[in-house]
Order: structure tokens, then sequence, then C-alpha cells
């Protein structure tokens, strides 16, 4: 009795391969693009809120006083406009929400390898975000140290990474009190590894986990 052979499986075209490699260069480069934009929370709340039933995503419109302090929009593209003259579009990333503007600095271009010592691009940087916050009134300024898992710490009086985000995170505070901004309206912070921006395995953007955040949380009138 003869058995009939079985058939292999056809090979996919040769088009298919060509077509999933640009798929995935397009992903990357998309990743990419978000990962140096500025994000709108507050309007990315009220987009999502369209196609949300829950009630919780609606935006509850209320009747507001003229504020004193400007609006966090306005503070983020005053910082925008004053910051890309001093660093490129990938060094710095901006996020805005209805109380407070973030504003990421990241480490490559910002502390020497390995260390928290200030490049003298960054302070330039400061010297920029320091003339914006001195108009702000009584907005508070917390600035966070973070580093990625791969940092090679450089500097043996820091001793571990933790240790080094605390110290990057001081040193900008100290920086920007030297440009008079009152150390009463400022803390800082560091969380080490702990708290990675991107968990993807690519090179650049584990490099981006390395970063400074600064939080400006703006002051609302008092009723």
């Amino acid at each position: 009795m003869a058995f009939k052979k079985k058939e292999d499986c056809k090979k996919p075209p040769a088009w298919l391969t060509s077509f999933s490699d640009l798929m995935s260069l397009l992903l990357t480069f998309f990743i990419l693009i978000y990962a140096m934009s500025s994000l709108d929370v507050a309007q990315l709340a009220k987009f999502l809120s369209y196609f949300q039933p829950d009630q919780k995503f609606h935006v509850i419109k209320n009747s507001i006083l003229q504020p004193i302090a400007p609006p966090p929009k306005e503070v983020a593209f005053k910082i925008k406009r004053r910051i890309k003259k001093t660093l490129p579009p990938w060094a710095f990333q901006i996020v805005v929400t209805a109380d407070f503007v973030k504003l990421r600095l990241f480490d490559k271009i910002f502390f020497e390898n390995g260390t928290y010592r200030l490049t003298p691009r960054a302070k330039k940087t400061l010297d920029e975000l320091a003339e914006v916050l001195k108009g702000l009134g009584d907005a508070y300024i917390r600035v966070e140290g973070h580093v990625s898992p791969v940092t090679e710490v450089r500097d043996p009086l820091v001793g571990d990474r933790w240790g080094l985000s605390i110290r990057r995170a001081t040193e900008v505070v100290r920086y920007l009190q030297s440009k008079g901004i009152d150390p009463a309206r400022m803390s800082a912070g560091g969380y080490g590894d702990k708290r990675p921006l991107y968990t993807w395995r690519q090179p650049i953007l584990i490099e981006r986990n390395n970063r400074v955040e600064v939080y400006i949380t703006i002051a609302k009138p008092r009723e």
C-alpha cells in the first residue's frame, strides 16, 4: 500500500518579509516620536471621554474665576520656547495637566557621564528655566532624579544608583536656588532605577530612563 508524501508548507511570498520589516521600522519611528513629544493629559482625557460610556471619564465643565497664576499650557509654552534655544528636541519632554507642568530633562546631554555634575549646556537650560519660574509667583517646584538599571556610577562619593538619582535632583535644585528661586518653593527626591519611563529592551529607550523630572505645580487662586 503506497502512502502519499505529505506536502511541505508553502513558503510565504518574498514581499511579506519586506513588509514586516517596514512595519517594525514604522513602529520604532512612532515610539521615538512619542518619546520626544509634549503630552497634554487633560486634552487626552477629554478625547477619551467621547468613547467611554462611563461618566468618570467625562471632563466636568465648571465656571472658574480668572486665575492669578498663568494656566499650565501657557507655562509649558514659555518653558518650551526658552529651553529649545539650548537643547535639541530629543533632550527634553514636556507633559501638561490641569494642575502642573512636568519637564523631563534627559541624562545624555544634561549630566556628565555617570556623575551628578551639570554640563555647561545644562546650566544654560536651567538659566532659561529659572527666568520662567521667577514669574510664577507661589508655584511649587519638585525635582525628581531617575536612572536606568544599566547606569554605571562613576563617582565613589555617591555610592549607588539611588544615591546618584538623589544627588542629581539636589544639584538641579541648588543651581535654581543660585539663580534666585526661593528654596522654600522647592524640594528634591530620587528613585534610583525603580520608576523607569520605558521598559522596552531597546538601548535608546533604556538610556532615556536616565532623567531628571521637574514638576511645576501651578498655584491656584484662593476662594
